[in-house]
């Protein structure tokens, strides 16, 4: 399961700016999740209650924003939201279509004390 793998990367993040920024508790964290990014968020919630027990976001709430896939339609040349990568162009049903957004996966902001 990759959301271990992301939970810690996360948990990592948020020791490194709690060093570089003077806080010792992370309560929220939000983050933007690509719809096309392939991470299962109830995985990524579990993940993240397994990985920051003890640790300064030990209990803190996970937010998850997620950002609509995105493509660049070659027909009406528009970019537009996409529910699936195989998705025609929801303005002018063509389906040239190169996906150029909905993969990311950021730290938005960190609510900390």
């Amino acid at each position: 399961m990759h959301e271990m793998a992301l939970c810690e990367s996360l948990l990592q993040a948020m020791e490194e700016a709690g060093r570089a920024n003077g806080f010792s508790r992370v309560t929220r964290i939000r983050l933007e999740i690509g719809r096309f990014a392939g991470v299962e968020v109830e995985a990524l919630r579990f993940g993240f209650d397994v990985v920051t027990r003890g640790s300064l976001a030990d209990g803190a709430e996970l937010v998850v924003l997620e950002v609509p896939g995105r493509g660049w339609c070659f027909d009406c040349n528009d970019t537009v939201d996409l529910d699936d990568r195989l998705s025609p162009c929801p303005h002018c049903g063509g389906s040239r279509l190169h996906p150029n957004g909905g993969t990311e996966m950021t730290i938005k902001d960190l609510e900390v004390e």
